[in-house]
This record gives structure tokens, sequence and C-alpha cells, in this order.
């Protein structure tokens, strides 16, 4: 029986946006998104989302918990534009207002299997001494209109920015069908080896009893 060739490929995103490091921070909560390419398109799962507001625990370090879900799949041709994740944290100032305290974005991992990703956090910083005091004044901090800007780069180059906190994401990553149209993602192990049947390539295949 003829197998037909697959004309796409499939990337599925399971992991979850585990917690952060503000230090100087407390009380905040994270929005995602994913931005990827022309030649992209998501299948099934969610595109964006938020946490919840979470505070720092004595038993953990300081850190901010969320242990968020992700779970997203793809579809395309060529792996031009490949998806990153953009995460915008948020959180109250001295006067109440949600204010951001950091961007940041990464690539979605290449290689199927198990990752974590430390993402280094940034914010736009006011030009002038008057608009810092004045943003400060009145709890309107410089914000980018669309975080996925920070992926996208595109103008970027003209924003005074400060680095501040980090936010760590867990990836699982399985592809499918990448082999079949020429792209070899994954390192030359019996482990990462497609079943023949599914064409699903991940770190751990189920065992068949």
């Amino acid at each position: 029986m003829a197998t037909s060739n697959p004309s796409v490929f499939l990337l599925t995103v399971n992991g979850q946006i585990e917690g952060a490091n503000f230090p100087e921070y407390d009380n905040l909560y994270c929005k995602y998104c994913f931005v990827y390419g022309h030649d992209w398109a998501p299948t099934s799962g969610l595109e964006e989302g938020i946490t919840q507001i979470t505070c720092k625990g004595s038993q953990s370090s300081h850190k901010l918990i969320w242990n968020f879900p992700l779970e997203t799949t793809f579809k395309s041709t060529n792996p031009s534009g490949w998806p990153q994740l953009v995460v915008s944290v948020y959180g109250p100032d001295v006067f109440g207002n949600d204010v951001v305290r950091g961007y940041g974005a990464t690539h979605i991992p290449f290689t199927p299997g198990q990752h974590t990703r430390t993402v280094p956090m940034f914010v736009p910083e006011p030009t002038w001494r008057l608009q810092k005091f004045t943003s400060w004044l009145l709890g309107r901090r410089p914000e980018y209109t669309d975080p996925k800007v920070v992926a996208q780069g595109e103008g970027r180059e003209v924003t005074r920015v400060r680095s501040q906190g980090f936010v760590t994401v867990s990836f699982h990553i399985i592809t499918k069908d990448m082999k079949k149209l020429g792209y070899d993602t994954g390192p030359s192990s019996s482990a990462n080896t497609p079943s023949a049947t599914s064409g699903w390539s991940t770190e751990e295949q189920p065992h068949i009893m």
C-alpha cells in the first residue's frame, strides 16, 4: 500500500512557564504569546494566555512560581520563521497601577525532547530624566504597544532598555514528518528515531507491550 508524501510537518509544544526571579518585585503575573513566520499556522492549542498572580514564598528561595501550562501545535512547510515564545511580566507599582516589569523572548527548541530555558527580561527606559520622573509620578512606565515587537527586533535599535529579572520555561517538543521533508533537527541516536508508522519524533518513545 503506497503512502502519500506529507506536504507539511508538525511541531507540538508542551511545557510550562515555571516561574521567575525578580528580586525587587512581588505579586507578579505573566502574559505569553507565540510569534512565527508567514508559512506557519497553529492547528490546536492556545496562542496566548495569562497566568495567575503569584507572590514569593519563604520556601522557594524567594522565587515566583506559576507552573502555567503551555500546549499548542503548529504546521509549516519550512523551518523559516520558527516560532518564538514572548513573555511579558506585570505587577503593581507603589500607587497600585499595573506596570510592565519585563519583556523577553526565546525560540522554541529545535530538537525533540525535554528542554529548559532561562529567559533574560528587560524593560524600556525613558530617554530623559524628566520623562523618568513623570512616568513614575503618573504610574505610566514606557512599554511596547505590542509585545510581539520583542521577537521581531524591528525598530528596537533606538529603544533604551534595562535588564531586569529572569523567567524560566520548560518545553517538551515533538515533531512529525520533518525528516520526510528533508529536515533533521535531532541528534543521531536511536532515542530520537521517529516511529515508522506515526512519523512522530520525540525523546521518549512509548513501549509496546
